[in-house]
């Protein structure tokens, strides 16, 4: 049987007739990537490696469909190194064992390895650690891939060591360009208006793969007359949003309806909402911007803006289109008659900027927990206040970095649920106060 990653390259002229679309449009060098010049273009990172003609390890990180996987084994071409796959998904430690061992055989022969781990943030920590002393040995390059946050996902010491490259969601003029290429292969054009074909693009939203598919399905077929949107949806099982010529869209509309939201305007929001839903855009796709918005404009000014949202999102899926949808519209006129701040989204901004600005600093030694002897014998814990033990539940003890005086990041309004914190913030400042000068007022 053969290996799941096998290790030649996909070229065109040695695949099957049956080969699926896109492993037939597979590019066979970097230059022939899509959608990701800022990367592999002269000026791009990848491209000075490649003419450098030496590889750092390094995560690639974008949506699904943007060439992760093509640019990995692009990139071993580029440099003549030995390209070994494996996918997180299906690979254990045994595999990575074994991908070890090929590697320390290739080196006897003098030829480096290029290890390419798909989905690497499916790996557990232990697996992430376990590829650091072949990474620093120089034994491997790893590239890896994944669609989620190496922030999250990957270990910091296995992220020191490696780039983070970020690859973009392939715009329309990208996946057009796909299109084009896929009718040359074929011979023959898709069998569909143009604005239906626009209509494919956008209902691929970014992803090159997914729309290679669709469009491989549509060259299947053999009519008379080219299917319009309507006609092409009905086919493909799948709801196309409309376009008018003046081709406002996906992106115009969601920018209408957050708007309107903000401007707590529930009537216009609604509109703008029923406008996308009713030309087939995806009911989760709305309540992911509805979840974002109840954090991103309401914040704490309403809590339960978020809960809504979710209660929603929940809804919908328990009871589906188009008895689900009441509960979207629920969420859209909660959401605009609620209490609007940004507080929250404020303070997100000013923390993580204050994060980076600092490093590694480390807490004040008094919040430090202190299990063992030595940690209690230098001070780890020590001068530590319980709370609950104060008369207030409030001991306004100081816990900031020793080099970072205390910082208002947070600064809620004067509406909604936020009036009510304020007033527990200065409640919180005098009791502060009194503690550290028991004469003030």
């Amino acid at each position: 049987m053969s290996d799941l990653f096998h290790d030649e390259p996909a070229q065109t002229g040695t695949l099957p007739k049956t080969a699926p679309l896109a492993d037939k449009l597979r590019p066979a060098q970097l230059s022939e990537v899509i959608g990701q010049e800022h990367l592999t273009g002269p000026e791009g990172a990848i491209g000075r490696m490649v003419a450098a003609g030496k590889l750092s390890s390094m995560i690639l990180w974008g949506p699904p469909g943007t060439g992760k996987t093509s640019i990995a084994r692009l990139l071993a071409d580029a440099v003549n190194m030995h390209y070994k796959p494996i996918s997180a998904v299906f690979s254990g430690v045994a595999d990575l064992k074994k991908a070890f061992a090929e590697a320390e055989t290739m080196a006897r022969t003098g030829k480096q390895t290029l290890l390419f781990v798909d989905e690497i943030h499916r790996f557990n920590r232990a697996q992430q650690d376990g590829f650091l002393p072949f990474v620093e040995s120089g034994l491997v390059t790893l590239v890896g891939a994944t669609t989620e946050n190496p922030s999250f996902e990957l270990n910091a010491a296995l992220l020191s060591r490696s780039q983070v490259m970020v690859l973009h969601r392939l715009d329309d003029a990208a996946l057009a360009t796909l299109l084009a290429r896929a009718e040359d292969i074929m011979e023959h054009p898709l069998p569909v208006t143009a604005d239906a074909k626009s209509a494919l693009i956008s209902s691929a939203d970014g992803d090159g793969r997914f729309l290679l598919n669709q469009a491989e399905t549509l060259f299947s077929i053999r009519i008379e007359n080219p299917l319009d949107p309507a006609a092409m949806a009905a086919l493909l099982q799948r709801r196309m949003p409309v376009y008018d010529k003046d081709r406002e869209g996906h992106y115009n509309l969601i920018s209408a309806l957050h708007k309107s939201l903000r401007g707590s305007d529930p009537q216009a929001a609604l509109y703008w909402m029923a406008r996308m839903l009713v030309a087939g855009e995806e009911p989760l796709y709305v309540l992911r911007r509805l979840v974002r918005f109840a954090s991103e404009d309401i914040g704490l000014a309403d809590p339960q803006a978020l809960v809504q949202c979710l209660a929603a999102k929940d809804a919908y899926e328990f009871l589906g289109s188009p008895e689900g949808e009441v509960a979207i519209v629920q969420a859209c006129l909660y959401l605009a008659t609620a209490p609007k701040s940004n507080a929250a989204y404020k303070a997100q901004k000013s923390a993580w900027k204050l994060a980076r600005d600092t490093g590694s600093l480390m807490p004040p030694a008094n919040i430090l927990n202190a299990p063992t002897k030595l940690m209690k014998d230098i001070g780890y814990g020590a001068g530590y206040a319980y709370d609950h033990d104060s008369a207030d539940g409030f001991s306004g003890a100081n816990y900031w970095p020793d080099q970072v005086p205390p910082t208002q990041l947070y600064q809620p309004v004067e509406r909604g649920f936020e009036r009510k914190i304020i007033e527990r913030l200065q409640y919180w400042d005098r009791l502060r106060a009194r503690k550290t000068d028991p004469d003030a007022a």
